[in-house]
């Protein structure tokens, strides 16, 4: 269980970081959720964690990670609302996909200043106070195209294979303070964008996973809460793939 504890998560509105923010909830973390754009996507989880978890204390902090003073401002907020900064969710994202010789600067740029210059940000801004405390978790949301790769997704994965050399490299360079720093590289996940899919395309993509389906929000959430708990002290940077096998 997580009670009392301060977690962040960013990317909060939806998909895996919904799920995310609501399983640190029902373990009893007080959350500071973060979203960009999506204000009625984050009502509805606010207004769910106070009906199903009337004892979490959540706050809902709007800001573009991608921004430097943005992120500080969410630690910020984080810290003086709780005191406090245990767990640091690293979930926001966005795909700007297509071939290479068709990719624009501008889509590689932006898939780059979230997943990754984010991460950074975030991580940059949430050690000074885990260093004071000297304990915290950070996880930070990979995926196996940063291990792999995946025709059309260049910059995605370039930013996924970017947040796992970050998570190696500050594990080591905190974790004699007693904070961990992890990557979980999730596969194909059923969320509003495996959803767009055709049947088809489904298909094949399950032929290529040996358990044959995608997995469920509720399987990365879940790893989440336990990188987060104490069942993990003696893990930190590790890569986890929840994959169904895929990348194996």
């Amino acid at each position: 269980m997580l009670k009392n504890q301060v977690a962040v998560v960013t990317g909060a509105s939806r998909g895996i970081g919904y799920g995310i923010a609501l399983e640190l909830a029902s373990q009893g973390a007080n959350l500071v959720v973060n979203y960009n754009s999506s204000a009625a996507s984050m009502e509805q989880l606010v207004q769910t964690i106070h009906e199903q978890y009337p004892e979490v204390e959540v706050v809902a902090v709007q800001a573009n990670v991608a921004d430097f003073e943005q992120a500080k401002q969410l630690i910020d907020t984080a810290v003086a609302k709780f005191g406090r900064v245990d767990i640091l969710v690293n979930n926001a994202g966005i795909t700007k996909d297509g071939l290479l010789m068709r990719m624009s600067e501008a889509d590689f740029d932006a898939v780059i200043d979230v997943n990754l210059k984010g991460t950074f940000n975030c991580m940059r801004h949430a050690i000074k106070p885990m260093m004071k405390q000297r304990s915290g978790r950070i996880i930070n949301l990979s995926s196996v195209s940063g291990i792999s790769g995946n025709a059309g997704q260049v910059n995605y994965a370039a930013s996924k294979a970017g947040v796992i050399g970050m998570t190696k490299s500050l594990a080591r360079e905190v974790a004699t303070r007693n904070i961990t720093v992890n990557a979980i590289a999730p596969g194909f996940i059923e969320t509003e964008m495996t959803g767009q899919l055709n049947d088809a395309v489904q298909t094949t993509i399950k032929g290529q996973i040996p358990m044959q389906r995608f997995g469920q929000v509720s399987d990365i959430a879940q790893t989440v809460a336990f990188l987060s708990s104490s069942a993990a002290n003696y893990i930190t940077g590790q890569v986890i793939t929840v994959d169904g096998g895929m990348t194996m």
